[in-house]
């Protein structure tokens, strides 16, 4: 019934000037301000997501919005670079590391890092 609709994704945040801020001059993310009063990020192979203004804003817990790069290493070094800080993560047989990447032993690596509300996001080294 869906399956051929275009689709969106969407997360608050509590400061959308802050967020306007990051997402479209740190990362450099084509963005726009609509007349709802939301922040549109216009990504990459026309993806969309949009970012809602909400008051009683909580980060979400689970990775918001995902980004396929070809190397995660130079990515975070990058990144690095504009002052952004990797998350780090122990989940037993997998464990981040002093860069905050989490290497697949199977291939792959990926990192997670926050915006300015606290939503996490991701770096996932692109296999293809």
């Amino acid at each position: 019934m869906l399956k051929d609709n275009k689709t969106f994704s969407s997360f608050s945040t509590n400061d959308l000037s802050k967020a306007k801020e990051f997402y479209g001059d740190t990362l450099g993310i084509e963005t726009k301000e609509n007349e709802m009063g939301t922040l549109e990020l216009h990504l990459g192979h026309g993806g969309m997501a949009m970012i809602y203004p909400k008051p009683d804003h909580k980060p979400a817990t689970f990775t918001v919005l995902n980004f396929l790069v070809d190397d995660v290493e130079k990515t975070v070094d990058e990144l690095a670079s504009k002052d952004i800080h990797m998350e780090h993560y122990d989940m037993g047989d997998y464990k981040s590391d002093e860069k905050g990447i989490m290497k697949n032993p199977d291939g792959g690596s990926i990192a997670w890092f926050t915006d300015p509300a606290g939503n996490i996001l991701s770096i996932i080294e692109d296999k293809k």
